[in-house]
């Protein structure tokens, strides 16, 4: 997945001469590219002037990437980790997701925030947030979740094409998974069937996709079928893919790994059983992280997401009823 967002943004930065990036150390860190190795090589194509070391201030950094958008080039910034986004919510939400409403659509903000999220690689409490939520229920932000190699690159080329301000939230325990990649862009809104299925629909991106996957294997071998849905953005989201395969099935569990409280599950949840009440054979249900920091210990950090087994437990307890 690295590899397909560097060559996304290579992709990009030679079709488009307005897109840079920006970010700490992108070309200080080991060999280059940033503490993940997504921007590796772009300073020896691209120079200094369009790959560009920040200082280590993250409000600084999205403050002067909102001001350069405004302009009309299309800033990419590299934040390390979705935790530390935190730190420039004013400039995010007051000023990035507001400035085109403010000031009478006169200018957009062609920008991209990409970082990573989310658990599994021992990063503890404050690196290993799901944060997802927080933005998505922002207005003026687009949100991307992409869960493999292939949506990554096809939805980073949207992201930077959109004239929207978009977070761009990676999987940090998914940068080594691997997958055919095709040339074309993903538009953002497009849901993903990712498996089909006729018994339950469970809905998930990221992590929780892949463990998702995995519980439908076994869950297959019970006679078990469900139809899994990537929603790949969660705003814009596409409801009709997912309100579709809902009515097709009947029965619905929408899996992620922030905290289940308050969690997009809920919204998730909510509009199915609003627009579906009718069609549904059983309640929405929601599996999802416990409300608490993720630890540090291997075995802790385990126990606080959702594995395989809950998923194949919960669906278990959805054909049933």
């Amino acid at each position: 997945m690295w590899r397909a967002l560097n060559a996304a943004l290579r992709d990009a930065m030679s079709a488009d001469a307005s897109v840079f990036v920006m970010g700490e150390d992108l070309t200080r860190w080991g060999t280059g590219g940033g503490i993940y190795g997504v921007t590796k090589g772009l300073l020896e194509q691209f120079g200094a002037a369009r790959v560009r070391d920040t200082p280590i201030s993250e409000e600084a950094i999205v403050a002067a990437a909102v001001g350069a958008a405004a302009r009309g080039v299309r800033p990419v910034v590299e934040i390390m980790y979705s935790d530390f986004m935190l730190l420039a919510m004013d400039a995010i939400v007051n000023q990035a997701a507001k400035a085109r409403y403010m000031f009478g659509g006169q200018f957009q903000i062609p920008l991209v925030i990409r970082t990573n999220g989310g658990s599994g690689i021992g990063k503890a409490a404050q690196h290993s947030q799901s944060l997802e939520t927080l933005f998505a229920h922002i207005p003026g932000l687009e949100v991307v979740v992409p869960g493999t190699p292939a949506d990554a690159y096809g939805l980073m080329l949207s992201a930077i094409a959109s004239p929207n301000p978009t977070i761009f939230l990676e999987h940090k325990a998914l940068y080594n998974e691997r997958g055919v990649v095709a040339s074309e862009p993903i538009p953002l809104g497009r849901a993903s069937v990712v498996r089909g299925g006729k018994d339950v629909t469970v809905i998930a991106t990221q992590l929780m996709r892949k463990r998702v996957l995995e519980a439908a294997e076994i869950l297959a071998a019970e006679q078990i079928e469900i139809e899994v849905v990537d929603p790949r953005t969660l705003y814009p989201l596409d409801m009709e893919t997912i309100a579709a395969s809902v009515t097709r099935t009947g029965r619905v569990l929408i899996a992620h790994e922030a905290p289940l409280l308050y969690g997009f599950g809920a919204e998730l949840a909510a509009q199915l059983a609003s627009r579906l009440w009718r069609s549904l054979k059983a309640p929405p249900q929601r599996l999802g992280g416990a409300r608490t920091p993720i630890p540090y210990a291997e075995d802790l950090e385990k126990r606080v997401i959702p594995d395989v087994a809950a998923v194949v437990s919960a669906v278990r307890g959805l054909v049933k009823s």
